[in-house]
């Protein structure tokens, strides 16, 4: 199950003309296809980033085990000018987190909050803004996100990000925080980042 991995390689399609990004989920062990996510937002919100940049934008990600089944998980970001707000829910439509974006940040990063509001994580990432860590509130290490090269033609002529999320031992079990540290390694990419490509 998607869910249960600790290791899973997202690779974005490459597209010449896209506004809706679909992403592959691996398992980097087998190279089995475990998962998908989608761009999912309305037509009218993806059509604006044309001429927006799409962190202003509202989106809606969802993650499948198989895309002919309901998602897993779905993410939901509102429009916004200065923090970007992401809401994470479940197959059943229930919030099971959220996450902020920090306002002031080298590398860009975001906290990560449970359904109570309680924060209990943050991502961080590297002066380049490539490399992610996942951390709890005492800075213990749960996971990282690292981009892999993909090759000078992808890397220059295309926004296709290749990427492998890595949850540490220490990284939650529990169903709804091991979900939201799948999320928030998505979102690095598909809800944050892409816009600066």
């Amino acid at each position: 199950m998607l869910l249960d991995l600790r290791t899973i390689f997202v690779k974005e399609r490459v597209g010449v003309f896209k506004i809706r990004d679909t992403y592959d989920l691996l398992d980097p062990a087998s190279g089995a296809t475990v998962g998908l996510v989608k761009d999912e937002t309305q037509g009218w919100a993806r059509w604006l980033r044309l001429l927006l940049k799409k962190a202003l934008l509202p989106a809606r990600v969802n993650v499948y085990e198989r895309e002919e089944q309901p998602p897993v998980i779905w993410l939901r970001k509102s429009p916004s000018f200065w923090h970007s707000h992401v809401r994470v829910h479940d197959a059943r439509g229930q919030e099971i987190g959220h996450f902020k974006s920090k306002l002031f940040t080298l590398g860009g990063g975001f906290h990560v909050y449970d359904s109570t509001g309680q924060k209990f994580a943050e991502v961080k990432g590297d002066w380049k803004g490539w490399n992610f860590k996942l951390l709890d509130a005492n800075g213990m290490e749960l996971g990282v996100i690292t981009k892999k090269w993909a090759g000078l033609g992808r890397e220059l002529f295309t926004t296709a990000d290749q990427y492998v999320i890595a949850l540490s031992e220490q990284a939650p079990a529990a169903k709804d925080r091991a979900a939201l540290l799948l999320a928030a390694a998505l979102a690095v990419d598909i809800v944050f980042k892409e816009h600066q490509s």
